[in-house]
């Protein structure tokens, strides 16, 4: 990413966007997850969580759109809702304990097999994702197929000092069966057999209330982007 855009970034947008409330209120919703609390807390929450939680991802999506055009977009677009679904889910509380965006093609809706960036924003922890996190049964056989005629190009993705620095390893769960075709390939290349391609960055909690998180955010974006490229040519975008 040209450096000249991170400078555009910290100059024309807000020094900082969340205070502490923003990480109290989700502490306090941990012990009081009950649509009473949450009521008595509405605005609270809307002052010190939702708006500028709202404002920080509509400027992050307008950054990356200089970058790239596909990743135009609206905040409400990218935002996940707190409430849970707990219809299947033996956990009935109803409030998420963080805020979590898709920053992707698509949006929250489509983004969830596309390599963008999800954000989550909360009191244990900030965290940057990227990779391919649900791809559909035909999306996971075009990657598979360029991973076993590509495999060098990822080993040396794998190995860049920037992506061990940052991420570490590349991760997803795993198949225990592979098609035919590709049981060879996944001797030499054994991520052939994951049915997900993610990494993420794990941040102390405090790093959303620094001046520069923002460029913290786009830092890591930057250093996604090897990655990202690969998988999405590897998707067939």
């Amino acid at each position: 990413m040209p450096g000249v855009v991170i400078s555009e970034f910290e100059q024309t947008l807000p020094m900082a966007y969340f205070n502490q409330d923003f990480l109290d209120f989700f502490k306090e919703l941990a012990a009081n997850n009950h649509k009473d609390w949450f009521h008595e807390n509405k605005k609270r929450y809307e002052r010190s969580v939702k708006d500028p939680f709202n404002t920080f991802i509509q400027d992050i999506i307008d950054c990356t759109s200089k970058i790239d055009k596909q990743f135009e977009g609206k905040a409400k677009d990218a935002v996940f809702r707190i409430y849970k679904d707990v219809r299947f889910s033996k956990d009935k509380t109803p409030y998420k304990l963080q805020c979590s965006a898709l920053i992707a093609p698509g949006g929250r809706k489509l983004g969830m097999d596309r390599p963008g960036m999800y954000l989550e924003l909360g009191p244990e922890h900030f965290r940057f994702y990227s990779g391919l996190y649900m791809p559909e049964k035909e999306v996971l056989y075009k990657v598979r197929d360029y991973i076993s005629k590509n495999a060098d190009e990822l080993n040396a993705l794998l190995a860049s000092k920037e992506f061990v620095k940052t991420f570490g390893e590349l991760r997803g769960e795993k198949n225990k069966v592979l098609p035919k075709e590709f049981k060879e390939a996944a001797e030499n290349q054994p991520l052939i057999y994951n049915k997900q391609f993610y990494f993420f960055a794990s941040l102390p909690p405090e790093t959303i209330l620094q001046e520069n998180f923002a460029d913290v955010v786009m830092k890591h974006f930057e250093a996604s982007e090897p990655m990202r490229n690969y998988l999405t040519k590897a998707r067939g975008i």
